[in-house]
């Protein structure tokens, strides 16, 4: 760490004596860069402009982010109002987009894909490991994004975009960069950030990092009124002597172990011989300490807490990439190629209360390799991408028992099959624009043809006896797109979007064991059987701007989804039920249910009060569900003879998709002037009912109250003052009210009354 922060201290000191040469001609260069608010990278692979995309796009801008001023990229996605996050510790986020959630988003880094063969259908922190002070820009796809970017784009993708060098115009060397120092009161956050660019006319060199030490989280002190002990942490457990024991918290709004620490480092080199090509290295490597699974150290088995210790060891995260742009190449007006790797480790680590001798490790490796080439035709009114695009997943599954009293390490049953796993994909798409001749209408269409194989394999099968040692599947998808743009006047735009996804089960999907619910005393089997998911939508969304003043947008969708993965109810060798971890747990498995619906809305306004004030408001309602056979009866939970809600067969028509959040919305006001940009906001969440909770999914009913998620709004203010041009303060008061509020599906209580003071500097 001293050695860590030795180079940030040199690097500024470097930087800043460099910029002092620099000519002002540079800084009148960068001042002058087009705004790129209105073009899109991810809608097609190559720059768009925003306006002929049919697909539904947010894009949340470099100056948004800093003014954001988030912990971390999940708070980032939070902070839009139109992304429900998830939260099962502080170190997690798990985005959610019109009801799909984890493996069923897809996660993007400068054209690379997060998404691996271990994805799960859960809950994912893996948001968290991309920087948010190093990103330029963020790209959020609404809808299926498949034809673009194959499997896992179910409900949408997110593409993260860093920053890059800038080359110099002169002969001198031009350089760029920015330092944050950041402190927050309600978990004693403090991060410190620094990135710098060097650059020739030809050649260019950025770095960056960024370090966070994260404390415990202190939740609101305001409960709701019929839920007076909601979320409190009344005890934790801690070893006295040697021995695990139970003690009070002598502060119950403290989440006690949940703090973590994480760092972040990426490295950019940048060459462009000439104005015909660019080469571009990428490396990027995200590390953090234990990350504490808070909601399972609140569990509860018989009459205390179950869990001694329940981590996630560090998680890593390593990429490189290297990234080839060439201008009319063959005729072609763009050509694009991508090769990258990227090496990822994470781990699980529990150990149950004063059982020394059962401290279990379980770690997973994955290893990526990955290519995508592409290329851009354009003709008078027409633009065609094409591509290939190849991706190689190797997982290795490994797990450990230490007797702690004896120092003796044996065998453990691994999370997947402890022999090779391997998935790999290959696919061909073509995306096609054409804007008629009338400037009104613009077609967006395209399609991916793409073809997956798994195998996965058990070493040894002497924990279990599964009955299938062995899976290999086989699996191929055509997935489409089809939109109409329609501009009657230049105030009006209409959009109408068709377009169909695809998830082919992964390693996670047909060869996982383990614990789904330490209440429910559920445990999750491999089974061999399972299909891909496809989605197919339909969106519409017009926005209309009325004189200067005011903007009024509205997207409406209509989802079906077909042969859905969840987790039901299921047979291991004729058994119902198995002894695992010392319980004897409910056997269920994933199984694809035949449909589920998913529709919904978002609608907002921004209003021009005046030249300095803005007031902008968003609201996201989502709903979905199963299509059940009405004549069997489903797991639901319903109403209880005594009042209360609880888990009953019955039979039904529909009974509730997981994942599914409640309404959500953000409303602010806005100052900006030349030095100062301040801001009142309250952002908001429905009630999520306990009767539409999915019971054999991922909703954690446990973490909920008797009667579901209360709804809450949180008030909000925070302001940036620019003291000079390159040094800016940032001071904030979220959760002004100190109200206590969870998100749904989370067991971990969001901040309470949160104060932040951040020091910016450019250059």
């Amino acid at each position: 760490m001293k050695k860590i922060l030795l180079l940030i201290f040199v690097t500024t000191i470097v930087t800043i004596q460099l910029n002092a040469q620099n000519k002002s001609n540079n800084l009148d260069t960068l001042n002058k860069t087009i705004n790129l608010e209105e073009v899109v990278i991810s809608a097609t692979n190559f720059k768009e402009n925003k306006k002929n995309i049919a697909q539904k796009v947010d894009v949340i801008s470099e100056k948004t982010i800093a003014n954001t001023n988030a912990q971390n990229t999940g708070d980032l996605l939070l902070s839009t109002g139109k992304i429900f996050v998830q939260k099962s510790q502080q170190g997690g986020s798990s985005p959610v987009i019109r009801g799909f959630e984890a493996s069923r988003v897809l996660l993007i880094i400068d054209g690379v894909r997060m998404n691996n063969a271990i994805y799960r259908s859960g809950h994912l922190q893996n948001v968290i490991t991309t920087d948010q002070n190093m990103l330029s820009r963020v790209e959020i796809l609404y809808g299926p994004s498949s034809a673009v970017y194959g499997s896992d784009a179910l409900g949408g993708a997110i593409h993260f975009i860093t920053k890059s060098p800038t080359l110099s115009t002169t002969k001198d060397v031009f350089t760029t960069g920015s330092s944050l120092l950041r402190y927050s009161d309600a978990n004693k956050e403090k991060t410190i950030h620094i990135d710098a660019s060097f650059a020739s006319k030809k050649f260019g060199w950025l770095q960056s990092y960024n370090f966070s030490n994260f404390g415990d989280m202190r939740m609101g002190n305001n409960y709701p009124e019929l839920y007076p002990d909601f979320g409190r942490r009344k005890n934790y457990m801690t070893q006295i002597n040697g021995v695990d024991s139970v003690v009070q918290n002598s502060d119950d709004a403290v989440q006690k172990f949940s703090g973590y620490k994480q760092w972040d480092i990426l490295q950019k080199f940048l060459f462009k011989p000439n104005e015909k090509f660019t080469h571009v290295v990428n490396l990027q490597l995200s590390n953090s300490t234990n990350v504490p699974r808070y909601d399972r150290l609140q569990d509860v088995r018989n009459g205390t807490l179950r869990f001694a210790e329940w981590y996630y060891g560090p998680q890593k995260r390593l990429m490189g990439s290297y990234e080839f742009t060439g201008l009319n190449i063959a005729n072609i007006n763009e050509v694009k190629l991508n090769v990258n790797y990227q090496n990822i480790e994470e781990s699980r680590i529990t150990r149950d209360y004063r059982r020394n001798d059962r401290f279990d490790s379980r770690v997973e490796k994955v290893k990526v390799f990955g290519a995508t080439l592409s290329g851009r035709k354009l003709f008078t009114n027409d633009e065609i991408t094409a591509g290939i695009d190849v991706q190689l997943n190797d997982v290795n599954s490994s797990a450990t028992r230490l007797n702690q009293n004896t120092g003796v390490v044996t065998k453990l049953d691994t999370r997947y099959n402890n022999g090779k796993n391997n998935m790999n994909s290959f696919a061909i798409f073509v995306q096609h624009v054409h804007k008629f001749t009338n400037k009104k209408l613009i077609l967006n269409d395209g399609i991916r043809i793409q073809a997956i194989s798994l195998k996965s394999n058990i070493a040894d099968n002497s924990f279990f006896k599964l009955p299938d040692t062995a899976v290999h599947q086989k699996n191929s998808a055509i997935t489409f797109n089809a939109g109409l743009i329609y501009n009657p006047t230049q105030k009006t735009t209409v959009r109408f979007n068709i377009s169909s996804g695809f998830r082919v089960p992964n390693v996670d999907d047909l060869a996982k064991l383990f614990e789904s619910s330490t209440a429910a005393k559920q445990v999750v089997v491999p089974n061999a059987n399972i299909k891909p998911e496809y989605t197919y939508n339909v969106d519409f969304g017009i926005a209309h701007q009325f004189g200067k003043v005011l903007t009024v947008e509205f997207t409406g969708y209509y989802t079906l989804f077909r042969n859905a993965i969840t987790k039901a109810p299921f047979l291991l060798n004729g058994q119902d039920s198995i002894q695992y971890n010392g319980v004897k747990s409910q056997v269920l498995a994933n199984q694809n249910v035949n449909k589920a619906n998913v529709l919904g809305f978002t609608a907002g306004f921004t209003a021009n009060i005046s030249k300095t004030v803005s007031l902008n408001s968003t609201l996201s309602y989502t709903k979905g569900y199963f299509i059940a056979d009405a004549n069997k009866p489903s797991r639901v939970y319903d109403r209880l003879p005594n009042g209360t809600y609880g888990i009953v067969l019955k039979n039904v028509s529909t009974r509730p998709l997981d994942h599914i959040p409640p309404v959500i919305g953000r409303t602010a006001i806005t100052v900006n002037t030349k030095k100062l940009n301040a801001e009142l906001f309250f952002i908001y969440n429905g009630w999520k009912r306990i009767a539409n909770f999915n019971t054999d999914g991922e909703d954690n009913a446990q973490y909920a109250t008797a009667d579901g998620m209360p709804s809450w709004v949180t008030c909000n203010v925070k302001a940036s003052y620019n003291i000079i041009k390159s040094i800016q303060v940032q001071v904030g008061v979220e959760n002004m009210f100190d109200r206590n509020y969870r998100y749904f599906a989370s067991g971990f209580s969001a901040p309470g009354r949160n104060v932040y003071v951040t020091v910016r500097t450019n250059w």
